[in-house]
């Protein structure tokens, strides 16, 4: 197959996933900033669980991406790095992948780079964030459980500066006594 054969499909395949998204999110409406965060429960890759609701108290982000996504990709790094610099500080944060349950070894071969725990969708025991209409698409939500950011790629990107702004004013005072760069 030819590079531009395969970049034809995978464009296909991409808007095929956003046109299936369409009517998952049209019937449970995604959280807007304000809204109480959706519950969200999942088994990670390394077989712990993710409970949302039992995280209060500390700042979550979950970052929706997928293994075939070159801008979810790209920001992870960033993603990373602000996970090792302020989780002692009570910031928690899920990469939750899209990607078919049968692709988990290919994420399950990426996430080994990162830091921070994943989940694949597919397997959520409850997801009320419903699918992404787009990725990468991530959600801060507060330490009161509330969403306090929706970060799109292109738009309100993920960004060191971006997560900085967004994050750190959530955290305890001094607890972000280290400011991103």
């Amino acid at each position: 197959m030819r590079g531009s054969d395969l970049r034809a499909l995978l464009q296909l395949g991409a808007a095929a996933l956003l046109l299936a998204a369409a009517p998952l999110m049209a019937s449970g409406r995604a959280p807007e900033v304000g809204d109480p965060a959706p519950a969200l429960l999942v088994p990670q890759l390394d077989g712990r669980g993710f409970d949302l609701s039992a995280l209060r108290g500390r700042v979550v982000i979950v970052n929706f991406w997928a293994t075939w996504c070159s801008p979810c990709r790209a920001e992870m790094p960033v993603l990373d790095a602000f996970y090792r610099r302020y989780h002692a500080q009570g910031v928690e944060l899920l990469g939750l992948s899209i990607d078919d349950a049968h692709d988990r070894g290919e994420v399950s071969k990426i996430m080994r780079q990162f830091s921070y725990p994943a989940a694949l969708m597919a397997s959520a025991k409850a997801n009320g964030f419903g699918a992404p209409l787009a990725v990468p698409m991530t959600y801060v939500i507060d330490a009161a459980g509330v969403v306090r950011a929706r970060l799109l790629a292109g738009k309100t990107a993920v960004t060191e500066h971006s997560l900085a702004q967004t994050v750190l004013p959530l955290l305890p005072q001094g607890a972000a006594n280290t400011p991103a760069h």
